[in-house]
């Protein structure tokens, strides 16, 4: 049986993708009112580990990308709410709100959801490989190999923006984590290791702050 944070992480991405699709539904005319009582539930979902330790990096980094992926949706949602009431256009080829349509047919329903899905999926991983790129805790390099992944996901990313090569191997990058790890934990006692990307003068540096 899993762990409670993992089925609640589960719920709230099931939650949060069922709020876009909702949304979309009402900028489209199918629905009448916009989805806040669903917003309230998945803002509550996000609430309950926002202080919280999560230990697990895999679950930490999970519940990061959507907490990541739901603020960037809410604040496109609240601009075409607010053009919305003002009347303005809310994209480049749409004015007001249009006239609400026939109801479409369920294949069509389920065409949107899953174009909804696929997009939520890629704001997700987007999402996630930012907060990668910001700092990402590791204990055992040879245990945390998703957070080692994702650190090595966004450490690629950050190449291919300054224009560096990408050509580096995943099991050269995990050495290298691997014996940063060592070396501190070995002569600082260090517990864990907070890894993190900077990028000065066009160049990508990893950083590595001990956690005690």
């Amino acid at each position: 049986m899993g762990e409670p944070i993992e089925e609640d992480l589960a719920r709230l991405e099931k939650a949060l993708r069922q709020l876009q699709i909702d949304w979309e539904k009402f900028f489209g005319g199918v629905e009448r009112r916009p989805p806040t009582d669903q917003r309230s539930r998945v803002e509550a979902m996000l609430r309950k580990y926002a202080s919280a330790e999560i230990r697990n990096s895999t679950l930490r980094f999970r519940y990061q990308g959507l907490q990541a992926r739901y603020n960037t949706f809410n604040e496109l949602w609240n601009k075409k709410l607010r053009a919305l009431e003002e009347g303005r256009p809310i994209s480049p080829r749409a004015g007001a709100r249009p006239a609400p349509p026939p109801e479409p047919e369920p294949s069509a329903l389920e065409a949107a959801a899953a174009e909804a899905a696929t997009a939520a999926e890629r704001a997700e991983a987007r999402a996630a490989r930012a907060e990668a790129a910001r700092a990402v805790r590791i204990q055992d390099p040879g245990r945390d190999r998703a957070a080692v992944e994702s650190l090595f996901q966004a450490f690629l990313e950050e190449r291919r923006k300054t224009g560096e090569s990408t050509a580096v191997r995943y099991e050269s990058f995990e050495k290298l984590i691997s014996q940063q790890a060592q070396r501190l934990a070995s002569e600082r006692g260090a517990q864990a290791i907070d890894f993190r990307l900077e990028t000065k003068d066009g160049k990508v540096a990893l950083k590595a702050k001990v956690v005690g």
